[in-house]
């Protein structure tokens, strides 16, 4: 089946290349052609989590700090900063030449009025947002952030590349309500977002910031210099695997970013098609409740998760072959450097009985049950299915809905009742680079209105956090993160479902994919 289907898309991609004539041959060298794991519906990266807002958003935005490959905050917007003797003071001054990409200077006010902003939405943000006491601005180049405890975690926090990213807005925008998205998208980053090119479900274009001026440092993951090598991006839609496997072989584009694993044989034989990985960790599955209605406002019914799932069946539903995927209990990636298990060594194997109990122990009476998926990113539907069946052999009921990815994207903020356009359950993908630290694990802030969607809310869970970012030395912060494990194994904010590696391919031409948490596209060329 894989097979025809692949053959009919490249003799579609054949027609449509013959169709296009000359149009097709005289495309311009500088423009690179990718196709994305999502459409884009959201252009508020502070607003919204999922992982494609987050790519548009490092496009056009910037950060104060960056991570380089290796997780480690560089500077990016700041050209120097310092900290008074007690460390609860920090002053940053930030690099000449910074300008929105409507001329407006990037001034310090821009930049406190986005701190608060991102301090209402994010998980390290919100952290962060506990320990400052305020900020206030010297001139247009310096501010000052005031602690009321020292953390030394504060450059990490400001480079942050996952979760809802701690970009810089336009004072106007920055000052809008936290909780309702942003409409507007400029940055002052190393691409312009090309908002009358764009077209909702079928392409995204993004034009290289002419008046951008890069650090002069090597690109080293998102820290560095932000050289853009192409004129133009774009980013052309194909939620058919087959499909975009087809457009890849034929030239049609230029980058698969996430290529189904069952295709990936295929395409690895063309001999213009390279099939390699960008991220360090594995990205992690997971089932997220909404914990806001019954059953999920219970841990008991959370917990059944657990015991009604087995990661085998979903990680080969979603990625096949186990060369691709590794089952894991661990919130923090097995093999980071948070990675345990303590606590959840009990959900290695299903029981169906034990989830039987405690769903009966929950109060749950068999309400139907919104499991939200959708098909356009093939695996994610794919796992979501075999969590419907799975969790009806546990007794319940549920109702799977399948829509675009926009579509759910969008409705995993909706906080309504799930009989009222919200939901129960969502199956999701997140890179590890996020979920490997108690700080940007977005699935274990349960920091109640402040959490990510799911709003999951302990209060003992959250000072377990803060113990981890409280830790004196690395042997007490590995302490602090196996104690805050075990409890989150009994709270269960999420049911992990093990980890996986995705691939990216590429043209052969095409090369300067650079090691990060997302996918950038500066740095890239085409030879």
């Amino acid at each position: 089946m894989i097979r025809s289907r692949l053959a009919a898309a490249l003799m579609g991609a054949a027609a449509l290349l013959l169709a296009t004539g000359a149009q097709a041959q005289s495309a311009p060298k500088n423009v690179l052609r990718v196709a994305p794991h999502a459409d884009l519906k959201t252009l508020d990266p502070v607003a919204a989590s999922v992982l494609i807002t987050r790519m548009h958003g490092l496009m056009i935005y910037e950060t104060l700090f960056a991570w380089d490959a290796n997780l480690q905050p560089k500077p990016q917007m700041v050209e120097s900063f310092s900290t008074s003797d007690d460390k609860l003071s920090w002053s940053f001054t930030l690099r000449t030449g910074l300008k929105f990409h409507d001329g407006q200077p990037v001034t310090t006010r821009d930049v406190i009025a986005s701190l608060k902003r991102w301090m209402a939405r994010d998980t390290i943000g919100g952290k962060l947002g506990e320990y400052t006491e305020g900020m206030e601005a010297k001139d247009d180049r310096t501010f000052i952030l005031r602690l009321k405890k020292p953390m030394a975690l504060v450059p990490f926090a400001l480079g942050s590349a996952v979760g809802n990213i701690p970009a810089i807005m336009r004072e106007s925008d920055a000052a809008s309500d936290p909780l309702k998205p942003i409409t507007e998208a400029i940055g002052s980053g190393p691409f312009r977002f090309n908002r009358a090119e764009w077209r909702s479900g079928a392409k995204v274009v993004y034009d290289r910031n002419l008046d951008y001026v890069p650090r002069s440092e090597p690109a080293d993951g998102l820290a560095g210099g932000r050289i853009v090598k192409v004129d133009r991006v774009e980013w052309l839609i194909m939620p058919d695997p087959a499909t975009a496997a087809a457009a890849l072989q034929t030239g049609e584009i230029d980058i698969w970013e996430q290529p189904s694993q069952d295709l990936v044989p295929m395409i690895s034989a063309t001999k213009e098609v390279k099939v390699e990985r960008y991220a360090s960790l594995p990205d992690q599955v997971l089932l997220r409740p909404n914990h806001l209605y019954p059953p999920f406002d219970n841990p008991k019914a959370r917990l059944a998760l657990a015991y009604a799932t087995d990661q085998a069946e979903f990680l080969a539903g979603g990625f096949g072959d186990e060369e691709w995927w590794q089952r894991c209990n661990s919130y923090f990636i097995c093999g980071g450097p948070n990675g345990t298990e303590v606590g959840a060594e009990g959900f290695a194997k299903p029981d169906l009985a034990k989830a039987k109990q405690l769903l009966a122990e929950s109060g749950y009476k068999g309400e139907p049950l919104a499991l939200m998926s959708s098909m356009d990113i093939p695996s994610i539907g794919r796992m979501a299915e075999v969590a419907a069946d799975s969790l009806r052999k546990a007794g319940f009921n549920i109702d799977l809905q399948f829509s675009d990815w926009g579509t759910v994207a969008t409705r995993q903020q909706n906080r309504s009742a799930p009989g009222r356009a919200g939901w129960n359950l969502f199956v999701t993908t997140i890179p590890g680079a996020t979920m490997q630290s108690p700080l940007t694990n977005v699935g274990t802030n349960m920091a109640c209105e402040k959490a990510w969607a799911g709003w999951a809310c302990d209060a003992q869970t959250e000072t377990l956090r803060g113990a981890v970012v409280d830790a004196p030395d690395d042997a007490a912060r590995k302490a602090a993160v196996e104690t805050l494990h075990r409890h989150l194994a009994e709270v269960q904010p999420y049911r992990v479902l093990g980890q996986f590696v995705q691939p990216y391919a590429r043209r052969a031409n095409v090369a300067g994919v650079l090691a990060a948490p997302v996918m950038l596209f500066w740095n890239i060329e085409k030879q």
